[in-house]
């Protein structure tokens, strides 16, 4: 029989960036989205958020809202957060209403 071994929490992962990443920076490995909560320097081993709750930035303007309990996507070619799932990657559930003039919206991301 197989066995598993405990490792961590599951909240932060290790990451090692090509170039630097700032504080706040999303970062998609794959199909993973990940906040780095503080800079990484190139070549540095570091690490990224990958659950818990953050403001991300979202398009604004006509019919751009997003309602709470919604399923959001990373939109890495416009680094904004969206409803839209093609040609972006899940990154988790919008926990509070964001309307279309709002510039941000607030999502629990999860794996």
């Amino acid at each position: 029989m197989a066995t598993a071994t405990y490792v961590a929490e599951g909240n932060m992962v290790d990451y090692t960036p090509d170039s630097a990443v700032a504080a706040g920076d999303v970062v998609v490995q794959n199909n993973l989205v990940g906040v780095a909560l503080s800079a990484i320097a190139a070549a540095a081993l570091g690490a990224l958020c990958v659950d818990g709750i953050f403001d991300f930035p979202k398009s604004s303007g006509t019919s751009t809202g997003i309602a709470a309990g919604k399923t959001v996507y990373w939109d890495a070619e416009n680094s904004v957060m969206t409803e839209t799932s093609e040609g972006n990657t899940l990154a988790g559930k919008c926990v509070k209403a964001a309307a279309d003039d709002d510039t941000t919206v607030r999502v629990r991301l999860s794996m």
